[in-house]
């Protein structure tokens, strides 16, 4: 079994060594002798927990945690504080900015070792009680993406290829940096699972609509321009009875926005540029895509290279131009979904000798 990554911050080389030394034979020890030398190493390794001190040079524990606080990654990442002090004001300020516990200096090896695993075992029940929660409400959303799309008998799977898309486009946009600030503090899982609500609203279409085999007239398009002013308001009314809030809050931002466009001309508000939540301008890029690349009965499918290009050529009208660079990077592992799918259509069609 793995060991635990314990990471402890602290200006004194004589508490370092002591935590190290206490802590060696039962977890993977890492010392630091600055918050800044921490924050270094995130990019390559993440603690179960961390030991911080308070009082150090240029960024004390108070601010550490805070910044540990605002990023999605280090966010959950249990802080108990090293202190000499028993200033109780100071007590409850560093647990109103989210630490688990106080542990005051010089501590013991007993002391340090069973706080430690007092809160790693805590830690591994919320997580796991988490887990159970995350797995009901992806259950949920599927049944509900799944009614949606059942009736919208033209865009088979379409929410399937669109999470894959959008997943591709959010990993092409963390190794870019792009919008990093943003995306850093976004549970990516969380996000790609509540896209699959953006066309929710399609629940208000009439199937007459909805499953027309011939292109819409204007009047029955505008109707269909809809659903992503009512996909907001279905999310919003869940939000108004429960106190879940990140999950719908994307799965709102996805339904509302996804028909906009960078230049102002898209739909329900004509949002301009980044006046569009990042999360629309994201899944513009996977909506339209995965409709070029996929049959209708009213159109074939557009080759790869004529939808890439289509795509590129919206740059900076329909499309973010930020994003478009990320989309280029990926294009061939959206290309592989596109294909994949294709290839079963295939074999659907031949096992019912189509």
């Amino acid at each position: 079994m793995l060991k635990k990554t314990i990471f402890v911050v602290d200006d004194s080389d004589v508490n370092l060594k002591k935590a190290k030394q206490a802590l060696d034979g039962n977890y993977r020890v890492l010392t630091f002798p600055s918050a800044e030398k921490m924050f270094v190493l995130f990019a390559k390794t993440m603690p179960d927990l961390i030991l911080l001190d308070i009082e150090m040079p240029e960024i004390d524990g108070f601010a550490a945690i805070e910044k540990l606080k605002e990023d999605g990654r280090t966010a959950n990442i249990p802080v108990i504080f090293l202190t000499a002090s028993t200033d109780e004001a100071a007590e409850t300020h560093g647990f109103e900015l989210g630490a688990v516990d106080f542990i005051t200096k010089p501590f013991s090896k007993s002391v340090l070792l069973n706080r430690i695993d007092t809160h790693l075992r805590m830690d591994e029940l919320i997580k796991k009680r988490t887990t159970k929660i995350e797995q009901l409400q992806n259950g949920i959303v599927y049944v509900i993406a799944a009614l949606v799309e059942n009736r919208d008998k033209l865009t088979g799977s379409h929410i399937d290829r669109t999470s894959k898309y959008l997943k591709y486009l959010i990993d092409g946009m963390l190794e870019k940096g792009v919008y990093a600030e943003e995306i850093n503090n976004w549970e990516v899982e969380v996000v790609v699972s509540s896209a699959r609500l953006h066309d929710v609203g399609k629940i208000e279409i009439t199937d007459v609509i909805l499953n027309k085999p011939d292109k819409l007239t204007p009047e029955e398009f505008e109707e269909m321009r809809g659903h992503a002013e009512a996909g907001e308001q279905i999310i919003n009314r869940v939000i108004a009875i429960t106190e879940e809030e990140t999950f719908l809050r994307h799965a709102k931002l996805f339904a509302g926005s996804h028909h906009e466009r960078w230049d102002g001309k898209g739909y329900p508000r004509g949002l301009k540029g980044e006046e569009i939540p990042l999360q629309g301008r994201i899944m513009a890029i996977a909506d339209i895509y995965d409709a070029l690349v996929s049959e209708r009965p009213y159109k074939k499918a557009f080759p790869r290279e004529e939808v890439e290009r289509i795509i590129q050529d919206s740059k900076g009208t329909f499309f973010d131009p930020n994003l478009i660079e990320v989309f280029l990077d990926v294009k061939d592992a959206f290309a592989e979904v596109a294909e994949s799918h294709q290839a079963q259509g295939e074999m659907k069609r031949s096992d019912c000798g189509q």
